[in-house]
């Protein structure tokens, strides 16, 4: 068998996943607990594999020969728009089924432990082994449209993970909130497709790739616009970045999968997919960069005082992926998609890890109730301190080689402000990152039932949409929190190594560039930025390694003795009135729910109520009134009697021989 025809056998890793939903959907009661968990996990290992099938098989061919496309069967013929349900293997999207499967077979593996017990065990991983072949279809997308399949394929199991404990209030309404903030991205994507259809006559990536540069700039401009737009709620960028807080309310392993290695790293994946509209634009990718380097800094300050040991983690996504976006925005290509693999490394740990602490703790999510938990979670709190020094930035840690490619890419493009806040965004990495660490697996004791010291302050991470009110502290203290299972621990582990050695993907050395130049071919002719001279790139290196750590050290000097009263925060203390804003994320959320709950709600209802049943509805019944009423007068002329029908034809006739002789007449 070729290299081709392995390549045309990719569909293979889309189906395992796929199987394992439909298996457990339908059989899962009767597999029944663990068995469920190992057949998800066993599928989600078989896919990874054979991701590395498809690695070997392309790293076979040529540099310049390493794109094939597969036609399963033609979905939408329709006129002259032919769409094929279409699989491209390259090596964009093959990038992704590695990090989608690997990643996510660690996580799936967390979950066998994790969601021990629950009533819907088998049906959880059913929805899991969904999420992660919705995401595989939208990455391997020959075109737009069966992109788009996925695209929402991911949105519909991620509501069904987020709400997974529907019968809690706030799931439920979290999975939706998810779920309605990105279908305004959607419709953006959607009118971006009908665009591109119009112009080109075809949704492939072929065609784009083709006839992109021929588009008139105004065109194409809204073309890249309005798939970023789609890119913005998927990817949580601002101002539609308000659903991934609230999704914490998913189970942990939810969280995990849904911040490393699926749904928020599709926009990522689009952007980088259809560069060639944003690179005729030009005017798109300054938007792009900016999105991005302002989520990245505003997440960050928003991350800084978050009580909650995983919506610091939501927020610290946010801002992530706010890097990779500034990194696209500037032409940086090669290092977006190295922060996406660095960033699924580091985040999922992070996530595992927390997970792990609120399933030892009782449930316990408030880090002012923790601390010193390495003692009893020495394995966990391993990962974790691995974890915490590669999103910090720390040298040689993966996030260090990453972030610090992106901040300097925007120095080299020329974008000295996008810099300047970017640089700034890595200061409050350090900082909220290593507050904590420390109020979870250092500093003092603080979660032991004797102390009841209550929290009174007013909950600054409360939600317009779910109630985060703070819990009362003598309900969240709890005995030592135990170590996770051997599952849990593992999964933890594999990932922690990579984010600490990952970087080593792509090292900012010529002979050492090996993802730069594995991806090469896929963004082929586009000018990515480089230092003028290794001077230049090392004393940036330096210079942002050197921020990072300045954060690093400000919050261990703030927290490195835990906390001394429970509703007192040092950082919250000394910013003042700043606290307040950076507390409630900026009042973003709030603007918005108290627009679409006030004047929204108002539109919606003047739609509805005047628009639809009087406009609309009243245009159509109006048509259909008439008609009732012409029938019910012409059916007064049907008498029956026969002398009436023949005067009518008598009348008639005269009519009509009247009418010829005027014309007669005329002529």
């Amino acid at each position: 068998m070729t290299a081709r025809d392995l390549l045309d056998l990719v569909w293979i890793v889309v189906a395992l996943p796929l199987a394992g939903s439909l298996i457990l959907l339908f059989f899962g009661r009767r597999i029944g607990e663990p068995r469920a968990g190992w057949l998800a996990t066993g599928l989600m290992a078989l896919a990874f594999v054979w991701s590395l099938v498809m690695l070997a098989a392309m790293l076979s061919l040529p540099g310049d020969a390493r794109s094939n496309t597969v036609t399963l069967f033609t979905w939408l013929p329709a006129g002259n728009l032919d769409v094929p349900m279409g699989f491209l293997a390259d090596q964009l999207s093959v990038t992704w089924l590695l990090f989608v499967t690997g990643v996510g077979s660690a996580i799936h593996l967390y979950s066998i432990g994790y969601m021990g017990g629950d009533p819907r065990y088998s049906r959880f991983f059913s929805y899991m082994n969904l999420f992660v072949a919705a995401m595989l279809v939208l990455v391997l997308g020959s075109s737009f449209l069966v992109t788009f399949l996925g695209w929402e394929g991911v949105g519909l199991a991620s509501y069904l993970l987020v709400s997974f404990w529907f019968e809690r209030d706030r799931a439920a309404v979290a999975g939706k909130k998810a779920f309605i903030t990105n279908r305004v991205g959607d419709f953006g994507l959607m009118l971006a497709m009908f665009l591109i259809v119009s112009t080109l006559g075809s949704l492939d990536y072929a065609a784009m790739d083709a006839g992109a540069g021929g588009i008139a700039h105004s065109t194409v401009t809204a073309i890249a616009l309005l798939i970023l737009l789609g890119c913005i709620g998927k990817s949580a960028q601002i101002p539609l970045h308000v659903w991934l807080p609230d999704a914490m309310e998913g189970p942990t392993p939810v969280s995990a999968l849904i911040h490393a290695a699926t749904m928020v790293t599709a926009g990522v994946f689009l952007v980088a997919r259809a560069h060639p509209f944003f690179e005729a634009s030009g005017d798109a990718m300054t938007v792009v960069a900016w999105v991005g380097a302002s989520t990245a800094l505003l997440a960050g300050t928003v991350a800084l005082l978050q009580v909650d040991v995983k919506r610091v983690l939501a927020y610290s996504t946010v801002s992530q992926l706010g890097y990779m976006f500034l990194a696209l925005g500037v032409g940086a290509y090669t290092s977006a998609v190295f922060f996406v693999l660095c960033h699924a490394f580091y985040k999922g740990t992070l996530f595992l890890g927390a997970g792990t602490v609120i399933h030892g703790s009782e449930d316990n999510q408030d880090i002012r109730t923790m601390g010193r938990y390495r003692r009893y979670l020495p394995l966990t709190g391993l990962a974790f301190v691995v974890a915490w020094l590669a999103i910090a930035g720390v040298p040689p840690f993966a996030g260090f080689w990453a972030k610090d490619d992106v901040i300097g890419d925007a120095f080299y493009s020329g974008g000295y402000a996008l810099w300047i806040v970017g640089l700034s965004a890595a200061l409050f990495t350090g900082l909220y990152m290593t507050r904590e660490v420390l109020l979870v697996f250092f500093g003092n004791e603080r979660f032991r039932a004797g102390q009841d010291a209550p929290v009174h302050e007013e909950d600054i991470t409360v939600s317009p949409t779910v109630d985060y009110g703070t819990p009362p502290a003598p309900a969240r203290l709890h005995d030592a929190p135990k170590e996770g299972s051997r599952h849990m621990v593992v999964a933890a582990l594999i990932l922690a190594t990579g984010a600490a050695i990952g970087g080593l993907m792509n090292l900012p050395f010529e002979p050492l560039e090996f993802l730069t130049h594995w991806l090469d071919p896929v963004f082929e002719g586009v000018a990515e930025p480089h230092p003028s001279s290794f001077v230049q790139g090392l004393s940036l290196e330096v210079l942002a390694a050197i921020i990072a750590l300045c954060g690093v050290g400000i919050s261990f000097f703030t927290y490195r003795r835990g906390l001394e009263n429970l509703d007192e925060d040092p950082i919250d203390r000394k910013l003042g009135p700043v606290a307040r804003l950076f507390g409630h994320a900026w009042y973003l959320d709030d603007t918005v729910s108290t627009v679409v709950a006030g004047p929204g709600r108002r539109a919606a209802n003047w739609l509805t109520y005047v628009v639809d049943a009087k406009v609309i509805d009243g245009a159509v019944n109006g048509v259909g009134w008439l008609f009732v009423q012409a029938g019910t007068q012409l059916r007064r002329v049907q008498t029956g009697y026969v002398r009436q029908y023949a005067l009518g034809i008598v009348l008639g006739l005269v009519a009509l021989l009247l009418y010829a002789l005027v014309r007669a007449g005329v002529s």
